[in-house]
């Protein structure tokens, strides 16, 4: 069984979106699917749109969380981790920027293995390998994304391309013994996570994958967050 865990504020367009592509990519490879949808009280009643998706599929297929306030994505996949039943576990954007026809391609890495024949604990997708890219941005915000890279990769050295991604592949027990640990609740969550996976020991793999700008509502990043990844990228730094 695999788990896709979605934060949700503001999706009400994309949700049923993402969604539907989920689901034939998943009946495509013959693969169980369950959607963990944690929704920080949405004010576009996304909340609405997850619960009419849930009694058209199903229960089985369609988990919700919903918490009252907006309180962090870190804290998001902890709760989804929670209420999923999957044992691996994918993690990535519900705005359409991260398309579920790579994921087949994630599971082929991670069923591939590390050298002695092992599944791998986690598998990352690059933006910044060959075959990966962004499209839909411009030239500031692309800028401003590789900066923040390779500052990070600068910094930790976590032996990954794309610290600063959110789409990703885990083995349920890597993420339990790993998510405890964790102290940055918002961006720098997923930096924190890898960092964590490799001192552990952790086997990670990457697939290069074409992240696309939102076509519906508005991105999620502002100031406010870049700082906060900002005081998560030196605090990582200073204690890892």
């Amino acid at each position: 069984m695999y788990s896709v865990i979605l934060p949700t504020y503001n999706e009400r367009e994309n949700l049923p979106l993402i969604v539907y592509m989920l689901n034939e990519t998943f009946k495509e490879a013959a693969l169980q699917l369950e959607v963990v949808v944690v929704d920080d009280s949405s004010p576009d009643n996304t909340l609405e749109v997850a619960r009419s998706l849930q009694e058209k599929l199903g229960e089985h297929m369609i988990t919700i969380v919903s918490r009252k306030g907006k309180l962090g994505l870190g804290t998001a996949y902890i709760a989804g981790l929670a209420a999923a039943t999957g044992d691996r576990i994918i993690l990535m954007d519900a705005d359409l920027s991260h398309h579920p026809k790579f994921i087949p391609r994630m599971i082929e890495v991670m069923d591939g293995g590390d050298e002695l024949g092992r599944p791998l604990d986690v598998v990352s997708g690059t933006r910044y390998r060959k075959g990966g890219g962004v499209s839909g941005w411009d030239f500031r915000r692309k800028l401003t994304s590789c900066g923040a890279n390779f500052l990070a990769t600068f910094l930790l050295r976590p032996g990954a391309s794309d610290l600063t991604g959110s789409f990703r592949l885990y083995d349920r027990k890597a993420l339990e013994k790993i998510l405890p640990r964790v102290r940055c609740k918002g961006y720098a969550f997923q930096m924190e996570i890898l960092v964590l996976a490799r001192k552990e020991g952790m086997t990670i793999g990457e697939v290069p994958i074409t992240f696309v700008d939102r076509i519906y509502g508005e991105s999620k990043l502002g100031a406010n967050e870049i700082i906060l990844y900002l005081k998560g990228l030196f605090q990582l730094f200073l204690t890892t």
